[in-house]
């Protein structure tokens, strides 16, 4: 499907966006354009707060930094993994959200051991049907591992699924089967779609998974020939309000400057990797680059989201994709993203991220040599991989 064929119509206002659908062939096809969204922005809907015991629990690291001392409630452990095997390898992980400790007590069995009270949210990560005949639970914390416990009651708990929050489709122009769908709404579902979202230039600058089940449709506000459809589900993957301006930016067009991620705080950063990703499935085929000297502005590197803005903007351009994340960052460097090694990385201003906070730069553990400050490990990653590191 070629999106300059159905990014333009001969109205008073712009297509912002598309709805389409892979065929089995992962071929797009166009299902309906829209000129505007209402509930594209939606804060998430918080976690009910759960009380899980980690029983017969050998501590480590930020978890025994939590149960050290006399006075262990309410002690924040930030979120807590939960990675279950069944002897032979890890087969589920949970995350405990915003972990609180709510006692610490000697486990029965053993008094070298712990039964330790949180409260948290729970999130499924990935698991199969049930538990593990016998399972094993690994616990890490924000950076570093955080021990292992013999059970965790309440973990394997139901829970209800959270009720979807709907998205309504203004001014959307439906072509078959989307148009057969609006005309009887509450007998018909199509799947799942992507709503692709253009910006000013008609060129995507966002994706996001969407349910094709229609629980209304009427004639549009914005004139004849136009519907407003209303689909029950509009995704879980929605940015929160907060974000906005970001978006606003992008609309504008993809950047083409340096440093215009500096002004946001670390959760507009974090959504300005979010949008680079669009840029990375776009990317051509030409080989990587190799040698040479890239510059990074350390200016405005005060946080994590930043510190791969920065990179990212160093190697491959503004508005660039390379790595969002630790994992996703060393993927990078393996090669197929613009560049990769050898080639030289002169660091300006790197005292400024050395300055940042602790809390705001946290480590990541990375095989034997422990936990170090993110901007060392980004360093020692970059290194290794064949990169001269030069800093100023």
């Amino acid at each position: 499907m070629g999106i300059a064929d159905h990014a333009q119509w001969d109205r008073g206002f712009p297509v912002r966006y598309l709805l389409v659908q892979e065929d089995e062939d992962g071929v797009e096809r166009l299902w309906g354009r829209c000129a505007g969204v209402e509930g594209l922005f939606v804060d998430p809907v918080p976690l009910p707060r759960e009380v899980l015991t980690l029983r017969g629990c050998d501590p480590t690291g930020p978890l025994a930094d939590a149960l050290a001392g006399p006075d262990v409630s309410g002690r924040g452990l930030g979120d807590l993994c939960v990675e279950v095997g069944d002897g032979e390898r890890p087969v589920q992980w949970w995350t405990l959200v915003d972990a609180v400790v709510v006692a610490g007590l000697p486990h029965p069995g053993d008094p070298a051991l712990y039964d330790v009270v949180l409260g948290a949210g729970v999130i499924v990560e990935e698991r199969f049907a049930g538990p593990p005949v016998a399972p094993r639970f690994e616990l890490f914390a924000p950076g570093a591992g955080a021990g292992r416990c013999a059970a965790v009651d309440g973990l394997f708990a139901p829970r209800a699924e959270p009720a979807p929050v709907p998205l309504e489709l203004i001014g959307c122009e439906a072509v078959e089967p989307l148009l057969v769908g609006t005309q009887r709404p509450r007998r018909w579902s199509g799947g799942a779609a992507r709503l692709l979202v253009l910006d000013r230039h008609s060129a995507v600058m966002a994706s996001r998974g969407v349910d094709l089940a229609v629980s209304g449709a009427r004639p549009s506000v914005l004139g004849a020939g136009l519907e407003d459809i209303t689909l029950a589900d509009g995704g879980g993957d929605r940015p929160p309000p907060a974000v906005r301006p970001v978006w606003e930016h992008w609309y504008r067009g993809a950047p083409t400057e340096p440093n215009q991620w500096a002004p946001y705080d670390a959760r507009g950063r974090t959504e300005w990797l979010e949008l680079t990703t669009r840029a990375w499935r776009a990317r051509s085929d030409a080989p990587d680059r190799t040698g040479g000297e890239h510059h990074l502005d350390g200016r405005f590197v005060t946080d994590v989201p930043g510190l791969y803005c920065a990179v990212a903007e160093a190697l491959v351009g503004p508005g660039r994709y390379f790595g969002r994340e630790w994992n996703a960052f060393r993927d990078c460097l393996g090669g197929g993203f613009g560049v990769a090694p050898p080639f030289t990385l002169i660091w300006h201003d790197s005292d400024v991220v050395r300055r940042a906070p602790a809390g705001v730069t946290a480590g990541v553990t990375a095989g034997p040599d422990g936990v170090l400050p993110l901007f060392e490990e980004v360093v020692r990653l970059l290194e290794r991989g064949g990169v001269t590191v030069v800093l100023r």
